[in-house]
């Protein structure tokens, strides 16, 4: 199919992006990528009547460290995040996260901004990115805005992104120690899209002993969903094989999972004991 006809205007600022977003309001898309907006403008999903495409405005991409943070550029491409070498070694499993997305074409066009804002249940990134407690910097000719992960997401396709307002960076916060983190994915096997995920990130004390965990689910409802009940059965304790799979157990509490074509509620459900108790095995090996 083919979208409808829509207007397009490549600002050189953020400023002049601003302007176009003030002046045509919610008829207006940001085009970072392209790999979740164009598909949906070709279904009619969506039907912008201008697009405005960030691509020509200086400094929205890159990755550096400042001080203890993580910095990434909304349209750092996921090759980009996979392949980093403070990536891989600060926090390997937001790597593993950007290595398992779409396709190889996917991902060297498509960009970590991107995919959050457009905020699909079924993507990677923002389990990964929930589970490192990110923050999003949020732009706008009023000024910045910081949004925490757990705030940013806020339903199907929807986040905390006002119509005049432009994701410039994702912000991870780096732990004293090592964090030790890991992603782990059933995937639909025709799209790629996430069936059920997992990601975990925990803090470990020169003893052994889990001093901090968040887990978080993916597939699972509209938004990455905290494992809470897994969190409080690691916190505390040495992460021995027993705790970690009872944890794993507990993941699936309280939760109600979509079912779809692929995949029915029971099978989700079972599936997210076993991908959790894998991403927690996984970020605990990272020692």
């Amino acid at each position: 199919m083919h979208p409808a006809s829509f207007g397009y205007q490549a600002p050189g600022s953020l400023q002049e992006a601003f302007a176009l977003l003030q002046e045509h309001g919610e008829d207006a898309k940001v085009l970072a990528g392209g790999h979740s907006l164009l598909p949906a403008m070709k279904l009619r999903l969506t039907q912008p009547e201008v697009l405005v495409d960030l691509r020509r405005i200086p400094g929205l991409d890159g990755i550096r460290v400042d001080n203890d943070t993580l910095v990434i550029g909304a349209l750092t491409t996921h090759t980009e995040v996979g392949t980093s070498e403070d990536v891989r070694r600060l926090l390997p499993g937001l790597a593993d996260t950007a290595s398992v997305i779409g396709d190889l074409q996917v991902r060297n066009r498509g960009t970590m901004g991107g995919s959050v804002a457009h905020a699909d249940p079924a993507a990677d990134l923002p389990v990964t990115l929930t589970a490192l407690d990110a923050s999003f910097v949020l732009a706008s000719a009023a000024g910045e805005r910081i949004v925490t992960a757990d705030d940013f997401f806020v339903d199907f396709f929807t986040t905390a992104v006002e119509p005049d307002e432009i994701l410039t960076a994702i912000r991870i916060p780096l732990p004293s120690t090592p964090a030790r983190t890991s992603y782990a994915k059933l995937p639909h096997p025709a799209s790629g899209y996430v069936v059920v995920s997992a990601a975990a990130a925990l803090t470990v004390d020169e003893a052994g002993a889990c001093t901090g965990a968040r887990v978080v689910l993916g597939g699972v409802a509209g938004t990455p969903h905290r494992a809470t009940g897994a969190e409080a059965a690691l916190t505390g304790q040495a992460l021995t094989p027993e705790v970690m799979a009872a944890a794993a157990e507990q993941a699936a509490d309280g939760i109600d999972p979509h079912a779809d074509s692929y995949a029915d509620e029971d099978y989700k459900r079972h599936m997210t004991v076993v991908y959790t108790r894998r991403a927690i095995e996984a970020a605990a090996a990272r020692g």
